[in-house]
């Protein structure tokens, strides 16, 4: 039997999408770089190194239209560039351009800054959270 004082592993995970996905900060990456939080999320997956369509679809979770149209706008706004890829004569790769990874590291300054409630735990709580996360996320056997 479930102890009766015990949350819920849906209400944690409730509590931590929350916590993770806070419009705030959405909104907060937004204003600093001036672009929707989508295509800011685009240039900070290009910013871990240059992808095809194909691959920044699949990272973003968005059909290849939809990133077509992305890198379209984002190149238009002069942060990405499109060139050959060095492999596959088909495909072009999408790099950054110097600006585009200025507003990439602008946004992962925004997305590091842990909420005021993280900063406060100890080491030893951070430690244990850090362990428990990397449980949960399969990451560790």
């Amino acid at each position: 039997m479930k102890d009766a004082g015990a949350q819920s592993a849906s209400e944690v995970w409730l509590a931590m999408s929350d916590l993770v996905l806070n419009q705030l900060r959405r909104r907060a990456v937004s204003d600093a770089t001036g672009l929707s939080f989508g295509k800011a999320r685009a240039l900070r997956r290009l910013a871990r190194r240059p992808m095809s369509m194909t691959e920044l679809a699949d990272a973003l979770d968005i059909e290849k239209p939809n990133a077509t149209t992305v890198v379209a706008e984002l190149e238009a706004a002069g942060l990405v560039q499109r060139r050959p890829h060095p492999t596959d004569g088909r495909a072009k790769l999408v790099d950054l351009t110097v600006e585009g990874r200025k507003l990439a590291r602008r946004a992962d300054k925004i997305l590091a800054t842990p909420p005021p409630g993280l900063t406060v735990l100890s080491a030893a709580e951070l430690t244990t959270l850090a362990g428990i996360l990397e449980r949960i996320s399969g990451e560790s056997p």
